[in-house]
């Protein structure tokens, strides 16, 4: 990459896949010896890069910080390094974001609710009568999609409660039987 060419994404995913499966690799062989000098290298590697992105946020103005948080590799970097400038609430919702318009593409949506505690809460709308077959067999599979995108943009959430349509509405009457069985606990607390 001495031309100065940038990578486009998916080759930046290809790379990301290998090194994954490279320090698996590594992980997995005998502790000690060259493949712990390796690991080694590797985390102390990033420590550094690590501090050399804290110190390029520290003189960043408010429009550079913008744009490499809205930049999904360097937002993934800065998640990594604990330097985010955003909430991991607006990470998780920014995630959501990017993801509306594929599922809105198969017929469905999805709205996002915000976070309570650790836990973020999407509303996930199969569109009637689901995504369809491109859509990979259906809600579940958007579901865990939504899920890996929230906690991958936002770590620090401990949990996405995919809420559906119908969970989301009210119920459209109460039932008698609840109405009279409350009533009668209450006469006998009264008491």
């Amino acid at each position: 990459m001495a031309d100065g060419a940038r990578l486009a994404d998916p080759a930046v995913e290809a790379r990301l896949t290998r090194l994954d499966e490279l320090l698996e690799r590594l992980e997995r062989l005998e502790s000690g010896g060259e493949s712990a000098e390796a690991l080694e290298s590797v985390a102390l590697l990033t420590e550094v890069y690590g501090e050399a992105l804290a110190r390029l946020l520290d003189g960043a103005d408010a429009a550079l910080l913008e744009r490499v948080a809205g930049d999904e590799l360097l937002s993934h970097l800065l998640v990594l390094h604990s330097l985010h400038p955003e909430s991991p609430e607006r990470r998780a919702e920014r995630a959501v974001e990017r993801l509306r318009p594929a599922v809105r593409e198969r017929g469905g949506d999805l709205h996002w609710l915000g976070v309570e505690g650790e836990v973020a809460r999407v509303r996930v709308d199969s569109g009637g009568g689901g995504c369809g077959s491109g859509c990979g067999g259906g809600g579940g599979d958007v579901t865990e999609v939504v899920r890996a995108a929230v906690l991958a943009a936002a770590p620090e959430l401990r949990a996405v409660e995919a809420v559906t349509a119908e969970r989301a509405r009210p119920p459209a009457f109460v039932p008698l039987a609840t109405l009279t069985t409350r009533r009668a606990e209450h006469r006998q607390e009264a008491r």
